[in-house]
């Protein structure tokens, strides 16, 4: 195969691409259909539907489907695209270059090839600029780049080779995606079950807490925590935004001086409380754990200190998720609220079924089991997902290089 490669006619893109430039006069009552090519090869959109008298820029050309189009000031992001069944009325400014295909070109191993790592490098080495952000296409210069062009025959194998490749990276991709998502909603319908078969007697929230440490406590507010006293360094200061399912997010956290910290004592984290999210999605809640003893909360948080003598912290973070009574409850009192958000009273209130601490225990160990597992299948998915965004490019680079089989 390789042997063939050297059969391949060495061309300039200047003899398979012809500039377009088809200027339009812009008609004041008519309306135009302006574009943008997304970063990526992410496609060509439609981006507004315009009347003539509302576009600025009048340098504007008409589309041409079947042509390739690129972004002037966004070529090295890789904003270029073919262009597909358009309206006739969509338009592009003079920011993007339009090119005709060669009719000795097939559009779709053009198209491909516009993937290719060796493209984007055509493409790059004719951005001139200092700062990526403002480097600007040479066309003239990019024209007389020269590529590798196969037989038409050629072109077409390449062609199904690549899609049936492609094919089957979507299929693994989705098949892994699938089985995390399904993972996920098992668990959480293992959870609902666990809870729904309760019978132990109802309850409040309120009986179960630690009352030496407030029980419930809201973070601090107003002149006692403003946003000018956060700090690069010190204490850290959970937000709403770190509070996640799955646990504490430490990615962004924000700071304040030990001085300040040592004022707000009283809003002071312990391992095994229940940060619960009073508002945005509410009900949203994690349990502290031992790393983040003494960190502090912000006003949209609320801490649950529990007895932990009485309760396991890790069922009371079930029991929220998955109880359909405390659905229900919050629900309730969200609904009509001019802006959605639980007080400390709402939270105090918590419909709760909670057993004995061993029958606690063991509905924790079940669960946090199978979220272990659901928990390394998104890893997994993860992994896999950066190893097959890397493997297309490597078999572009394969295909045109006469390597791919």
């Amino acid at each position: 195969m390789k042997s063939q490669y050297t059969e391949w006619k060495k061309v300039k893109l200047g003899d398979i691409l012809h500039y377009l430039d088809e200027r339009i006069s812009l008609d004041d009552e008519k309306e135009y259909l302006t574009i943008t090519v997304k970063r990526r090869q992410g496609g060509l959109e439609i981006r507004e539907k315009l009347f003539g008298h509302q576009i600025a820029t009048k340098k504007q050309f008409r589309l041409t489907p079947g042509s390739f189009i690129i972004s002037r000031v966004q070529c090295w992001h890789q904003a270029y695209a073919m262009v597909g069944d358009v309206p006739s009325n969509a338009i592009a400014s003079t920011n993007y270059d339009q090119f005709a295909i060669s009719p000795e070109v097939n559009p779709r191993f053009f198209w491909w090839l516009s993937h290719s790592p060796t493209f984007t490098a055509t493409v790059r080495s004719c951005a001139v600029g200092v700062v990526i952000e403002k480097m600007v296409f040479n066309r003239d210069e990019w024209l007389t780049k020269s590529v590798r062009l196969p037989s038409s025959g050629e072109q077409k194998r390449i062609v199904a080779r690549i899609e049936e490749l492609a094919a089957q990276i979507n299929e693994a991709r989705s098949l892994r995606q699938q089985a995390a998502e399904e993972g996920g909603l098992l668990a959480r319908a293992k959870a609902r079950a666990y809870i729904s078969e309760l019978k132990t007697a109802p309850s409040k929230l309120s009986e179960w807490l630690d009352k030496s440490r407030d029980g419930i406590q809201t973070g601090p507010f107003g002149a006692q925590l403003s946003s000018t006293e956060f700090t690069d360094s010190g204490v850290p200061i959970i937000t709403i935004g770190n509070v996640r399912y799955s646990g504490l997010d430490c990615s962004n956290v924000r700071y304040v001086s030990r001085e300040k910290a040592s004022t707000l004592a009283r809003y002071r984290l312990s391992e095994g409380d229940i940060l619960f999210a009073r508002m945005g999605t509410v009900g949203r809640c994690c349990v502290v754990p031992p790393r983040s003893a003494g960190w502090l909360i912000n006003y949209h948080i609320i801490r649950v200190a529990l007895d932990k003598s009485k309760v396991e912290p890790r069922f009371i973070h079930w029991l929220i998720q998955a109880s359909h009574d405390i659905e229900t409850y919050l629900e309730n009192k969200i609904r009509g609220a001019t802006r959605a958000g639980v007080n400390s009273t709402i939270v105090a209130n918590l419909p709760c079924r909670i057993p004995v601490l061993a029958e606690q225990r063991r509905i924790v160990a079940e669960l946090d089991g199978m979220q272990a597992k659901v928990d390394e299948l998104k890893k997994l998915q993860a992994e896999t997902a950066i190893e097959l965004d890397a493997l297309l490019p490597s078999i572009l680079d394969k295909a045109f290089k006469g390597e791919l089989t």
